[in-house]
């Protein structure tokens, strides 16, 4: 149990539900209470559909349409803009520091969707020269990394072997996505830049697992793998990043390759808050919960998502995957328990699906693989189904749209002020 201290302001959850994380776990249970409400603790105003950021920062969806405001997500729920900093399981109060000063929200209910953060491990200068794709920051400074890295080859063509080389850490669904994703952006860009005219930029998958997708069949992983390989991806099986630096990545086998971009798209872990706030965590640090997703040990405290350790009825002696798929059905479930008598969760997986760019994907649907244009189709058709808000969805599929009839636009994103050219105000 976490000590509270005294606060400046008590609440009351709406209902008696309290849900720490707007995310697209926490989100979607608040919004399944529909008008018994409940009340969402949360950095930030909106949900972040996480599926689309490979296409955010590549630019063909504009990153506003990827997040969905919760407050119109979830009409009936009280936002709360902040983060827990303290549980008290026994006066059921969590303790909220938010920029407009510390709260007490006392509950009946306590849902904790704290989620995942990207999985940074001892690699040296990983952490200090890597980018990284869990945000729509971090969408939007990988897209502004890549489109500078072109424009300065541009100004030193000497330099053009180091600064387009791109290099990619991990071989999941994040990372084949979002390489894909990029090099469509960089191909599209380079077709402006003729003093680049002949010079081929060089992408570096790296993983250390046997192939990429390990997700997936072997069969579309072979046909992933085939697709990347044709459009000039290197893809390193069997090998790990060893160290980055500055115009360096250096692998696990000893070979060097000079760069200036290394993307780490390698795994997440959960939340670390769910430990801090003193709640039980199993040796990956995820909050185990029982069938029916309430807490082990712990009365009135639910948990799901990427930070649960959550079984599954329908894969008996399988935990649930880290995926936006499985969280919804347990929002689903969770939000049934939590005005109802408690029923175990279980769903099966109904496929699992990836985009590899230029309308390409790969899917399984049940049992059935489809790859190529078919692939792409039901890819996209499945995030559209499950994008909150119809308005977000006829936004998307506008910028779908857009990007299929025009080029890609290759302004950068920023909220830097540039510095005049002459170095004056």
């Amino acid at each position: 149990m976490t000590v509270l201290t005294s606060p400046t302001r008590v609440r009351v959850a709406r209902n008696g539900t309290l849900v720490l994380g707007g995310g697209f776990a926490g989100g979607c249970v608040a919004r399944r209470l529909g008008r018994a409400g409940a009340t969402i603790v949360n950095p930030t105003n909106f949900m972040l559909y996480t599926p689309l950021l490979p296409e955010a920062a590549a630019g063909s969806v504009e990153p506003r349409h990827v997040v969905v405001p919760l407050r119109a997500m979830c009409p009936h729920a009280d936002l709360l803009l902040g983060s827990a900093v303290a549980l008290d399981p026994e006066r059921r109060v969590v303790a909220v520091e938010s920029e407009a000063g510390r709260f007490a929200v006392a509950y009946t209910d306590l849902v904790i969707a704290l989620g995942a953060v990207t999985r940074m491990p001892a690699v040296p200068g990983l952490e200090e020269h890597a980018l990284r794709l869990k945000d729509l920051s971090d969408a939007i400074r990988l897209r502004n990394h890549v489109l500078r890295q072109i424009e300065l080859a541009d100004a030193a063509p000497d330099s053009a072997p180091r600064r387009l080389t791109f290099v990619f850490a991990g071989a999941g669904f994040a990372g084949v996505e979002t390489l894909a994703e990029l090099q469509e952006l960089a191909d599209g860009a380079l077709r402006r830049h003729p003093r680049l005219a002949g010079v081929q930029p060089r992408w570096v998958l790296v993983d250390h697992s046997p192939r990429i997708l390990g997700q997936v069949p072997e069969r579309l992983a072979r046909s992933a793998a085939r697709t990347l390989t044709r459009r000039g991806v290197e893809i390193l099986n069997g090998t790990a990043l060893a160290s980055v630096r500055r115009g360096a990545a250096v692998l696990s086998d000893g070979s060097r390759l000079e760069t200036e971009t290394v993307v780490w798209t390698a795994g997440i872990e959960p939340n670390p808050l769910a430990a801090a706030l003193g709640l039980p965590v199993d040796d990956r640090g995820r909050v185990p919960v029982d069938a029916t997703l309430r807490v082990a040990g712990m009365e009135h405290v639910w948990a799901l998502g990427d930070c649960a350790a959550v079984p599954n009825e329908a894969t008996p002696g399988e935990l649930d995957p880290a995926t936006c798929q499985h969280a919804l059905r347990q929002a689903r479930r969770l939000a049934r328990n939590l005005t109802g008598t408690p029923r175990p969760y279980g769903y099966k997986t109904r496929g699992q699906m990836a985009t590899l760019g230029r309308r390409h994907g790969i899917a399984v649907l049940g049992r059935v693989p489809v790859a190529g244009l078919p692939g792409w189709l039901v890819a996209r058709a499945y995030h559209l189904v499950q994008l909150p808000l119809r308005a977000r969805r006829v936004r998307v599929m506008a910028d779908w749209l857009a990007a299929a009839l025009f080029r890609r636009d290759v302004a950068e994103l920023t909220l830097a002020r540039p510095v005049p050219a002459g170095g004056a105000a």
